[in-house]
């Protein structure tokens, strides 16, 4: 209670609201429970962690690939067939949390991650095991799984200041989104059916020693400079 002009004037203090973003995050790390983490996870983000499964599981695929007889592709096209399955989840989780009307924090940081194993890694993977292993193969192979990541984390930090429908969806893409890359994993398919891997590859090489490389390994250079690219706008669906 205060006195101004002799008049008692009672004050109450409200309590502090916070809004819905901060009060997940002060829920999330003042949890000290067990399995804390497994708890504020919902059911989009175990969708989520289907497509990341389906990714490593193409990952290891490819590796047994490299371990086993080249002439048995069983495994290749295990490696093949996961990356779809991961691209139906990765649609399935927005559907699932806009249905539910329920997102964690941690659902962007594991979509663009689980994107990044499933769309990145896998079908550079995937390549390495088609045949693409000279050292200038991996290089360029590996600068299209950092041009998925860069991708990624420029879309987490931008995707609020995108334009926005009625809906409150952004508009387009900036660059191409990362499960484009599943267009090359049809390419390869189809080499792989018709004998096309390994000394067998599209256009054969160019260059020796350091500088030996297939071209055709020159079509994930052009997918992760488009990924990255700010002029080219793919719209929503």
């Amino acid at each position: 209670m205060s006195r101004r002009n002799g008049t008692a004037v009672i004050s109450e203090q409200k309590p502090l609201v916070l809004p819905e973003k901060d009060a997940k995050l002060a829920a999330l790390t003042t949890d000290d429970r067990h399995f804390s983490m497994i708890r504020a996870l919902h059911m989009a983000d175990l969708i989520t962690e289907l497509n990341g499964f389906c990714g490593a599981m193409s990952i290891f695929s490819s590796l047994r690939y490299c371990l086993g007889s080249p002439d048995d592709l069983t495994q290749l096209w295990f490696a093949m067939t996961f990356m779809p399955f991961g691209l139906f989840f990765d649609f399935m989780d927005g559907k699932v949390a806009r249905w539910r009307k329920k997102s964690s924090l941690m659902g962007q940081e594991l979509d663009s991650l689980a994107d990044l194993i499933s769309f990145g890694m896998a079908p550079a993977s995937c390549a390495f095991a088609l045949g693409f292993r000279t050292f200038l193969d991996t290089i360029i192979l590996t600068f299209f799984v950092l041009c998925g990541l860069s991708r990624l984390a420029r879309f987490n930090v931008t995707v609020q200041s995108l334009p926005k429908d009625a809906m409150g969806k952004s508009k387009y893409f900036e660059g191409t989104p990362i499960p484009t890359t599943l267009s090359i994993v049809m390419v390869m398919a189809y080499w792989a059916h018709k004998g096309w891997y390994l000394d067998n590859l599209p256009l054969g090489t160019v260059g020796t020693g350091l500088l030996e490389f297939h071209p055709a390994v020159l079509i994930f250079a052009a997918s992760g400079c488009a990924m990255v690219s700010k002029s080219i706008h793919i719209p929503k669906l």
